[in-house]
């Protein structure tokens, strides 16, 4: 975690099947954009999203996104995937997160 203004926590499927199926230089660069922008300035850096996803936001990686909430100074990250299953692991995220880190 960086040394931002916000506290990031991960959901316990983000450290178990998210992360573990990257490639190395892409968990490189995901972990960097949460530490230089979601740690910092996370309602700047994350679009928000609309519909059944309202109150969550999403930050582009290239082609993989991160969807999380904002709640007071906390991060809470639910999903990391690419772009084109990310929102289908979803419903199953929103309900528990856990302090897991990369």
């Amino acid at each position: 975690m960086g040394v931002g203004a916000f506290e990031v926590t991960y959901h316990e499927l983000v450290a178990r099947e998210d992360v573990s199926k990257l490639a190395t230089t892409d968990k490189i660069r995901i972990q960097r954009a949460i530490e230089e922008k979601l740690a910092d300035k996370p309602e700047i850096f994350g679009k928000p999203l609309r519909r059944s996803l309202k109150g969550y936001r999403k930050l582009r990686v290239g082609d993989y996104r991160i969807i999380f909430r904002i709640e007071k100074q906390l991060v809470k990250i639910f999903c990391i995937g690419h772009r084109s299953v990310v929102y289908k692991h979803r419903n199953r995220r929103m309900a528990v997160s856990s302090n897991l880190t990369f």
